[in-house]
């Protein structure tokens, strides 16, 4: 007989892990108990030496499906206290705080089932959970997890919830947010007139849709503005309200049959889909269906129902709806009930709300398949706040990210805590919800920050959050790169630690010749790098103008080409004006940029003039792009020794083409090509050099498939090792995540 202390790290709550040991100890006959701490999970049982081995081991092995072992450790001892059973104890508090939490979770098939079983005491109640599924992050205020310390507090179980809650055989043994009719949270519609019905809400719901209306929606992690996605006049009056004019909207279809009404869906993206973490995965369309949802694209990002209310609200009648996030435009998703009347009132019509609280505020993930492997593009609900995982330790950092596409990021021990989707910090309402998270992740991790990291970029709101910390609290501030940190998250995404060539392509990155990076070939590591090739730097009438007014760039390509602008390119009465700033240099910064690039063609090709969203002139290239080979000409220099992509003779290309008649999507084709032939020719000339056949492409950029696929195979085929993301985004979203491990090696730009 021996005494066993056995400690697990990992997500080991808030996913039936102590019911799951109790039922194994009840297999093996030990005796002890087993409790939640801020470490993990602690157990303390007594028994043969062999069952208390092979007990362990069924720990490994046998744990529930939405755990993820991290390490289990444990102690053996020969005194005896003569344990009696097995209890689940009490939760423990200590100084050290460091445990997993799972992400939320959609509803499980048992679940399901049981919604609508008529005979079932649960049967259509709106917030139906338990120990394998339900609401985790959004609704935890601190570890370790216990129902006091959620928003389900205010919620007290009542004596048959109770019962399931204790007995070990039941599926809801321990699970935290269990409820019912009778005590848990109250769903309920609010309509233009602010009149309140609990009763029948989700058909009232429904019946705003089928009329053609708007409603908001209380989701998990946030607000939802709804309507019917077949209904193109009730999605235009959407678009108007929300002032949303052109950029693709997210769907929600009942199941996949509704799905491939609308998509083309492989075996992957259809597990991805059913998967419990539920994101929205970009789709290629079918003949160009739903075309008001998702206009000049040829993808739509769709998602399946992942709450009780969803599977109600698409139980018949209707099985599409647009599903996008509930907020004012560039102002964080709404997640308070009176927020969301106050904010979202003059975009829906009625408003299907309930009475638990969202504590933290997340997005849909946003995801698609390539390659066979998830490729992230936005990464939250479902995902956050999972870790990822690197190969040695490292300090406590703070990563405060870029603007664009703002995420922040955490480090402790092995594991680095990327953040959910914040939104691009460009106002003060969004800035407080970024600060918020970061003190909330600090306080359910134990995360201390002993340095920080932000972008070389003096003007971001990161950075100077950054800065302004770092003197309040005396922590060295350690700025990066834009593009360094770029590579390195995709190295740290792939686990490598080799010097790489890095190929990243995006719009804006403060280079550290207080120039406008975007297009640029590095050599490097966590270290340090060196840039081995761009691209010749665009003008930009007006900076950050042209980045919307995109027609500006169109301009400042045919001119730089040319000498002069066509008139037949010419749109606007200000040419004169902007090839005077152009020579006088005035208010026209210049930049690198592969995305600036993308703009400017999309302009002279008479796609698109002016972008309502950011990257809309890549997007809709890529969507014209045909599966053509042909290749412009295009000459590589030697500016200061690195390799420069000069793009002016595919421009005269380009208008050559146009002016002959040559379709769009073979233009837009031709251009990609080439951008990919120029990619390898100077990834060649690296190789030479340096010896180095690594290579890893991030940026914004590499969202667009055409590019990337093309590019991937390209490099395979001359010999290199592709690597792309598969963990963190590969737009600014994931920068977080290289700039903590440029930090924790030193090879910050500067410190302050």
């Amino acid at each position: 007989m021996k005494r066993m202390l056995i400690e697990v790290n990992g997500i080991v709550q808030g996913v039936g892990f102590r019911p799951f040991i109790h039922k194994l100890v009840k297999d093996s006959g030990l005796n002890g108990w087993v409790k939640n701490s801020t470490t993990g999970v602690t157990i303390e049982v007594e028994g043969n030496y062999d069952v208390l081995i092979n007990f362990v081991q069924d720990i490994k092995t046998k744990y529930p499906k939405l755990a993820v072992i991290e390490k289990v450790s444990y102690e053996i001892f020969d005194d005896i206290k003569g344990y009696k059973g097995f209890d689940i104890i009490k939760s423990t508090h200590s100084q050290e705080k460091f445990t997993l939490i799972s992400p939320d979770v959609c509803i499980c098939e048992d679940c399901l089932r049981e919604l609508f079983d008529e005979k079932d005491r649960r049967y259509r109640f709106p917030f139906i959970n338990c120990t394998n599924c339900g609401p985790r992050f959004s609704i935890i205020k601190d570890i370790p997890y216990d129902r006091d310390k959620t928003t389900m507090a205010k919620f007290p179980m009542c004596s048959s919830c109770e019962e399931e809650y204790k007995d070990i055989e039941d599926r809801r043994y321990h699970a935290q947010p269990d409820c019912c009719f009778e005590c848990g949270p109250e769903l309920f519609f609010i309509d233009e007139s602010g009149k309140k019905t609990t009763n029948n809400a989700i058909e009232i719901a429904r019946n705003y849709i089928k009329e053609g209306k708007i409603i908001a929606v209380k989701g998990l992690g946030g607000f939802h503005l709804v309507c019917d996605a077949e209904n193109s006049e009730a999605v235009y009056k959407l678009r108007v309200r929300k002032k949303r004019d052109e950029k693709p909207f997210a769907i929600m279809c009942k199941d996949i049959s509704a799905v491939e009404k609308w998509c083309m869906v492989n075996k992957d993206e259809k597990d991805l889909l059913e998967s419990f973490r539920r994101p929205i995965v970009l789709l290629n369309k079918k003949n160009n269906l739903l075309e008001h949802v998702s206009m000049d694209n040829k993808y739509v990002g769709i998602m399946l129902p992942y709450t009780p209310v969803h599977y109600l609200l698409l139980e018949k009648d209707i099985d599409t709806v647009v599903m996008t996030s509930g907020n004012v435009s560039d102002l964080p998703i709404i997640k308070d009930n009176e927020a969301a009347v106050s904010e979202l009132k003059d975009i829906a019509d009625g408003f299907l709300m309930n009475n638990r609280d969202i504590h933290v505020r997340c997005d849909d993930s946003l995801m698609r398949i390539y390659n066979g492997k998830e490729y992230p593009l936005r990464r939250s609900r479902g995902y956050v706040p999972f870790p990822i995982k690197l190969n040695c330790n490292i300090q406590e950092i703070l990563a405060c990210g870029a603007e664009q596409k703002a995420s922040f990021a955490l480090s402790k021990d092995e594991y680095v805590f990327p953040s959910q989707h914040i939104g691009d910090l460009k106002n003060i309402e969004t800035l407080e919800h970024y600060e918020n998270q970061i003190r909330h992740f600090e306080k359910l991790f134990g995360i201390v920050p002993k340095k920080i990291a932000c972008d070389l970029h003096p003007d971001y709101m990161s950075t100077n959050y950054a800065i302004d910390r770092g003197k309040n609290s005396n922590i060295s501030v350690a700025m990066i790169q834009h593009h360094h940190a770029h590579m390195v998250s995709c190295m740290a995404d792939n686990n490598l630690e080799q010097k790489v060539i890095g190929i990243v392509w995006d719009g804006t990155g403060y280079g550290i010749d207080d120039t406008i990076w975007g297009g640029e070939f590095l050599v490097g590591d966590a270290k340090e790098f060196k840039r081995h090739g761009s691209i010749m730097p665009i003008a930009l009438p007006g900076g950050d103008k042209a980045v919307k007014e995109i027609y500006r760039v169109g301009y400042s390509l045919l001119y730089d080409s040319l000498g002069n602008i066509p008139e037949k390119f010419i749109l606007t009465n200000d040419v004169k004006t902007i090839e005077t700033m152009i020579d006088k240099k005035l208010n026209t910064p210049r930049a690198s940029s592969i995305g600036r690039l993308f703009d400017g063609v999309a302009s002279i090709l008479d796609i698109k003039h002016k972008a309502s969203y950011e990257g809309q002139g890549a997007v809709m290239l890529e969507s014209l792009a045909t599966n053509d080979d042909e290749i412009y000409n295009f000459s590589i220099n030697k500016d200061n020794v690195i390799s420069v992509l000069d793009w002016r003779e595919i421009i005269r290309n380009i208008v050559e083409d146009k002016e002959n008649g040559v379709q769009n999507g073979k233009i837009a084709s031709k251009f990609m090509n080439t951008l990919v032939e120029a990619a390898v020719k100077i990834s060649k000339e690296i190789k030479m050099e340096t010896s180095i056949t690594d290579i890893v492409l991030s940026g914004g950029v590499f969202q667009n498939m055409y590019l990337l696929d093309r590019l991937t195979k390209r490099f395979t085929a001359e010999g290199f090792n592709v690597f792309v993301h598969k963990r963190v985004s590969t737009n600014d979203e994931g920068i977080s995540l290289g700039q903590i491990v440029i930090a924790a090696n030193g090879g910050e730009v500067k410190c302050v």
